[in-house]
């Protein structure tokens, strides 16, 4: 019997584990953390400055979309600029094309291909006698 019980207390002294607690790794603190312990401001006056950090940064996005408006208006104008620059010389070009069709070789050719033409013969006034029983 005591070779059984020597068998069973070597089992579990076999059985047995041993449990090693790893000491726990400890957080990098971060610098606000270390700040707020550590440094020149405590909780309270950071609780109080909040309200003022919150105004500040409300200030920062209308700064950011202040510049973004900007910026935009700015593409805009050069895409406008652009267009009225291709505007203008479609203008000129028209004008042009309209100045050259109404000279009168260009009209006396037009007119050619209706059947009017130019007439050599220099006008001729036409003059109405009144008669005296009208009146």
């Amino acid at each position: 019997m005591n070779r059984l019980i020597a068998d069973i207390a070597e089992e579990e002294a076999e059985k047995e584990v041993v449990v090693v607690e790893k000491p726990k790794k400890q957080k990098p603190e971060n610098f606000f953390a270390l700040f707020l312990r550590k440094g020149f401001i405590s909780t309270d006056e950071a609780t109080r400055a909040l309200p003022f950090v919150l105004f500040l940064a409300f200030l920062a996005m209308i700064y950011i979309a202040n510049r973004h408006l900007a910026e935009k208006n700015l593409r805009d104008i050069d895409k406008y600029s652009k267009e009225v620059k291709e505007l203008s010389w479609d203008f000129k070009s028209t004008k042009a094309e309209l100045a050259f069709k109404s000279t009168l070789t260009e009209v006396a050719k037009r007119a050619d291909t209706l059947g009017v033409r130019v007439s050599l013969d220099p006008p001729q006034k036409i003059v109405v006698k009144e008669e005296e029983g009208d009146k």
